[in-house]
């Protein structure tokens, strides 16, 4: 248990706007990861090893995306007892992102919206990151490096930057995932289309071939994908990611619908909607990839997870594996081991 509980040290974050907590959360981990203060926010790792994807993974609860975009914070993040880290969406260039304020609180759904639009410092700066962390892969977590488009690239360009990432990220990840759901660069979910993700899918496994080879190791490589897919389009995301032999699905990104949180305040912002609202949509495209791509193919389910009851409801879907974000945010360290318990004693 952490020395300092976040029951404690939420209501000060929560009084501050959502982007500025976020960052002096963030600053604070990133000045103080591998020093003595760690100790504050350590927690023991539940051990409860297995195997996805060719990996061996200390345990199933893993960080999504999204929190720790320049990969600046892996080894205190780690510290929280997660059996995997994904940091990313990076970009071949640094961006600004959208304009702000774009990140909104609904509470009363413990949900979260965001238009961050994948405001990273860019490649050069994120493997720089990776590079540094050192006792969270020393103690066997595992890293994802999680790749996108630049927003000033047209979208018939965007194999181009996601090739320039893959490139890049390669040899410094245990898994790579490409982000063609995010609902906030603009046209990004496109590529999700049938012809789109053809295309972008056998350019990144012809890429990835060939980097096996050069670096004298296979990193494998999944695909994010939205929660709002009809069941014709994951059936055609299936097919697509069979046919190429991807290695793996993340399931799901952020929700453009506000069914669930109609009437609250904020919910009527543009950008993407996360916590438990998404829950039962992430959970559906669970079940359906599940039923399309067999019993064996690498899932990871993200999206809703507030406690170990929710980690345990994606594996039940057809998870392998399952990340937290939002929940994290609004539970804190604590729910880290709580979900690898619940699941370690299914």
């Amino acid at each position: 248990m952490a020395l300092i509980p976040y029951a404690l040290t939420r209501p000060f974050l929560f009084g501050l706007d959502p982007e500025q907590a976020h960052e002096l959360t963030l600053g604070s981990i990133a000045r103080l990861q591998n020093t003595p203060a760690q100790c504050l926010w350590s927690q023991t790792r539940v051990q409860d090893p297995v195997t996805v994807a060719g990996l061996k993974f200390p345990n199933r609860i893993g960080l999504a995306a999204g929190l720790d975009k320049n990969g600046r914070c892996i080894d205190g993040l780690g510290a929280m007892g997660f059996g995997f880290i994904e940091v990313g969406t990076v970009t071949p260039k640094g961006q600004p992102g959208n304009p702000k304020p774009r990140m909104f609180r609904l509470p009363e759904a413990k949900g979260l919206i965001n238009r961050l639009g994948f405001n990273n410092e860019g490649l050069d700066a994120f493997l720089a990151n990776v590079l540094r962390a050192r006792s969270f892969r020393a103690a066997g977590g595992l890293i994802g490096l999680n790749i996108g488009k630049n927003a000033a690239t047209p979208i018939e360009n965007a194999v181009d930057d996601y090739l320039h990432c893959l490139d890049g990220v390669y040899p410094h990840a245990d898994y790579v995932t490409v982000n063609i759901s995010s609902p906030n660069t603009k046209n990004l979910r496109e590529l999700q289309s049938d012809d789109a993700l053809d295309a972008l899918l056998g350019a990144v496994q012809q890429r990835k071939t060939a980097l096996a080879q050069k670096h004298g190791r296979a990193v494998p490589i999944f695909v994010k994908i939205a929660p709002d897919l009809d069941e014709a389009q994951v059936a055609v995301i299936a097919a697509t990611l069979l046919k190429h032999q991807i290695d793996g699905v993340i399931a799901t990104n952020t929700t453009i619908a506000r069914d669930a949180v109609k009437g609250m305040p904020h919910a009527e912002e543009m950008g993407g909607l996360s916590g438990k609202p998404v829950f039962e949509a992430s959970n559906r495209v669970i079940r359906l990839l599940r039923a399309a791509l067999g019993h064996n193919y690498p899932i990871i389910g993200v999206g809703g997870v507030l406690s170990g009851d929710d980690a345990r409801a994606k594996i039940a879907a057809g998870a392998d594996l399952v990340q937290v974000y939002t929940g994290f945010i609004y539970r804190g360290p604590e729910l880290v081991p709580e979900c690898a318990r619940a699941l370690k004693h299914a």
